[in-house]
């Protein structure tokens, strides 16, 4: 099975594919703006996903009229966008699984029940009278909420 990303295409093949020269990809290889893998003789060896990157850099250029190094500064800025949408994407994850795994506590309602409230959420002190009894068994805190006075 290959992949976009397998390294499969010669020069001539990859020109082909991308309607260019041969030596148009060459030149784009000296400048960075498309770098095919090696082969162990280094011999070039270009993707799919290379030969995409060969149309956009060809639609810029022709469509946009952007010249070779606005090309390649926008394939960098493209590439960097990527990388901090994935790191993005990984911290929302994480976060995601840190209020799922902890999201929420546990505290007594005004009628002595308990109540469920989400993390961060905080029962406002003047509403709240905390009184701590020590029992040997269970090191209970009790929590309530007083009347108010009449």
């Amino acid at each position: 099975m290959v992949t976009d990303d397998a390294p499969v295409l010669t020069v001539s093949q990859a020109a082909q594919l991308a309607g260019m020269h041969p030596q148009t990809l060459r030149q784009y290889d000296r400048l960075g703006l498309v770098v095919p893998r090696r082969t162990r003789g280094r011999g070039r060896r270009y993707s799919r996903r290379d030969v995409a990157r060969l149309l956009e850099v060809q639609r810029l250029a022709q469509e946009d009229g952007v010249n070779l190094a606005g090309i390649k500064r926008i394939l960098e800025l493209e590439q960097h966008v990527t990388v901090l949408e994935q790191r993005l994407h990984d911290l929302a994850r994480m976060l995601a699984e840190r209020e799922h795994a902890s999201g929420r506590v546990f505290t007594a309602g005004s009628g002595g029940d308990v109540v469920a409230m989400p993390l961060g959420r905080r029962v406002r002190r003047t509403d709240l009278r905390v009184d701590v009894q020590t029992h040997q068994e269970s090191g209970a805190l009790v929590l309530w909420r007083p009347h108010p006075r009449g």
